[in-house]
């Protein structure tokens, strides 16, 4: 008769084996270690079961023990690694429990079953988003003793790169794994005959170069010179990577060596237009997108595509017109989840997992394909429905696919084309109206998304937008004022920015609330802002508050005295000539009001330096000074005369007869325009 194999009990029905776990007697101990591993193998309810219960502290408290036999300690490994291959919570809880620390010591052992027991276990928990990974790096043993189990076994070369993949994410440790021998070491690797040895292999080294040029420069001049296989040998790095980006490679391995090609080349390592950029990696990562692969493959492929595209227009267009690219990732926005009512909630998760990445996946590639280039928005903005998915992704429960939907529109609103067609379509839209959603987003958002946002915002404040009204109604003046006074300079200059794309050519109305909303004490803030963007809006801001006669004159009527000492704070101040010009133009729409002309020439002392700056050197702020002039002494306007006299006394017509001799056109134009205000008075 055949054996007949009793299934193992539960932990709460053993009671036996468990209390054998404390005994003093080893070889039960180790009975009830391997009882206890085959207990939980394929049972996450068994995995619970065995930390609820506090077995786990005695199985570290094994791995501590110097004088518990090294097998045993094995199996106390193999036990805890299959725990921690469970759910997210288990792992966590090992986490907290300290395994890491215990782990690492474990890795310098002499006994290769036991190190790879404890590789295997380190790996799994360092794939946990709250692992302390960091750990490697706190004793100067442990990354080089990693580094040399390569070339013990198969199991050594999956596990070493797949850790220090996961637990390099500064510059720092960038460097460190550099300095200690990694790249040889991940070269030695990528020849492997082992597929996942190379595809580990090649994720550690996208993780050692992403946006570190040293690095990167280093892998680029890497060579493999004491590689056995004939076809690898005394090739460089990146001669290595296109060979396992070449088609008749896992797709999977073409997709991971165009991400490493793809973050050498965002470091520095290559240029644009490289042809193994243009010619071999580009489209690797567009045909990787296409219908035939994977979907979480296709997602992934799409954002490396993003990535490579983001910064570069001619990759932009090349990418935009290769196999079908926009279309195809159109079809991203329309997936959806394979859900049956017999799935468990696991499957289910699974699939809506790989919906949210595929459409953030589109909208990422979308915004980076669009960053630049009219005729390739155009082209995505045709795309069926992509405003209703755009909508639909600003309101997402996934941050990731809301910050990719507020990319894509901010990549999109760009285009003032587009601003005064598809937009405007979407904002008369009672359905599908971009704004609410987009002002939802912008309210208590974690800083990624309110920067993206509140940028996109300043576009759609462009006085030739549709959006301006309905956005105006809904808060925003509050919303932005606010923003002026955050820490981040990003989130003020787009305050501040937004507030001067919806002051121009505004309403009175609208105007007022913005100063009154934004407070001259603010304003003085912005204007003594470190940041020189920030500062050039806020004056800009100014201009365009202090435009149309009534809305000046009203508008200094409220507030001349503190905006005439924000302007010579200005012009006083050590700031470049572009900043001072804009201050000088401030006082030119100034000088265009009716009654607020009288803050200048009542200030003798503003008056004087707007005659310096007649005189300097800068044609930019000598024009602007003569514009101011011109306003001024204006013949058809009341008063003009006694302007004109006053000028004339402090001896502004002199500079002008001397600066008509000018060779600079523009500045001629001005001076003779001011002089024929002057002469026909």
């Amino acid at each position: 008769m055949l054996p007949v194999k009793l299934p193992f009990m539960e932990v709460e029905c053993c009671r036996s084996y468990v209390d054998d776990l404390y005994s003093g007697n080893m070889e039960k101990c180790m009975e009830a270690i391997v009882c206890l591993k085959n207990s939980v193998i394929g049972s996450n309810r068994q995995k619970s079961s065995v930390l609820s219960q506090g077995i786990v502290p005695r199985l570290m408290q094994l791995l501590g023990d110097c004088s518990v036999p090294v097998d045993m300690k094995t199996e106390a490994t193999v036990t805890l690694g299959s725990i921690a291959k469970g759910t997210s919570q288990h792992i966590q809880s090992l986490i907290d429990l300290g395994i890491v620390p215990l782990l690492l010591n474990g890795i310098t052992s002499n006994d290769q079953k036991y190190t790879e027991a404890t590789l295997r276990c380190l790996n799994t928990i360092f794939q946990c988003p709250n692992a302390p990974v960091s750990l490697i790096f706190m004793d100067s043993i442990i990354v080089p003793c990693l580094l040399n189990l390569t070339t013990q076994s198969v199991t050594c070369q999956v596990c070493v790169p797949s850790i220090l993949a996961a637990a390099c994410k500064t510059t720092e440790q960038q460097t460190f794994l550099i300095s200690e021998g990694a790249v040889p070491v991940l070269a030695q690797l990528l020849c492997s005959p082992q597929a996942l040895v190379q595809m580990n292999a090649l994720t550690c080294l996208s993780s050692l170069c992403y946006q570190n040029p040293t690095v990167a420069a280093c892998v680029a001049q890497a060579r493999c010179l004491e590689i056995q296989e004939p076809c690898f040998v005394d090739k460089s790095m990146p001669d290595l990577l296109f060979m396992l980006m070449a088609q008749d490679r896992p797709s999977e391995m073409q997709l991971a060596a165009a991400r490493c090609v793809t973050f050498l080349h965002r470091a520095g390592a290559f240029s644009a237009d490289d042809p193994k950029i243009l010619y071999r990696t580009l489209p690797c990562l567009v045909r990787l997108c296409k219908k035939d692969r994977p979907p979480l493959q296709r997602a992934l492929a799409a954002e490396t595509l993003a990535y490579l595209t983001e910064v570069d227009i001619e990759l932009q267009r090349t990418a935009s017109i290769s196999n079908h690219l926009v279309p195809t990732l159109s079809q991203f926005l329309k997936y959806q989840p394979q859900i049956d009512s017999n799935f468990s909630a696991t499957t289910v998760e699974q699939e809506i997992k790989i919906s949210t990445e595929m459409r953030q996946a589109a909208f990422r590639a979308f915004a980076s394909l669009g960053a630049n280039d009219e005729d390739i928005r155009k082209k995505i903005i045709e795309t069926d429905n992509l405003m209703e998915h755009i909508v639909s992704g600003l309101q997402d429960p996934s941050p990731r696919v809301r910050l990719a939907a507020i990319r894509c529109l901010h990549s999109l609103s760009r285009s003032v084309q587009q601003l005064r067609t598809t937009f405007q379509r979407s904002f008369c839209s009672k359905d599908h109206s971009v704004w609410r959603p987009l002002m939802q987003l912008l309210q208590g958002a974690s800083d990624d998304i309110l920067t993206v946002a509140s940028s996109t915002l300043c576009n759609l404040l462009l006085e030739f937008s549709p959006s301006k009204e309905p956005i105006l109604e809904s808060g925003a003046v509050d919303l932005l004022c606010g923003l002026t006074r955050r820490k981040d300079p990003a989130l003020r200059l787009n305050g501040i920015w937004a507030l001067m794309n919806m002051a121009f050519q505004a309403e009175q109305k609208i105007k007022s609330q913005i100063l009154n909303t934004l407070g001259t004490d603010q304003m003085f803030r912005l204007l003594s802002d470190t940041e020189v963007d920030v500062l050039m809006k806020t004056l800009g801001l100014l201009r365009n508050l202090l435009s149309t006669k009534s809305h000046i004159d009203y508008i200094m009527n409220l507030h001349g005295n503190q905006i005439m000492q924000a302007v010579v704070l200005i012009l006083e101040g050590n700031h470049s000539a572009e900043v001072k010009e804009q201050a000088l133009c401030i006082l030119a729409n100034i000088g265009d009001g009716d009654s607020a002309k009288e803050f200048i020439m009542s200030n003798e002392d503003v008056l004087k330096k707007l005659q310096d700056y007649m005189a300097h050197s800068n044609v930019k702020l000598q024009v602007a000074a003569i514009f101011c002039i011109s306003n001024l002494v204006w013949r058809e306007e009341s008063g003009a005369i006694e302007r004109q006299a006053r000028l004339k006394e402090m001896g502004v017509y002199k500079q002008l007869q001397q600066l008509i001799m000018t060779t600079d056109t523009l500045l001629f134009d001005k001076v003779k325009t001011a002089m024929t205000q002057f002469s026909e008075a």
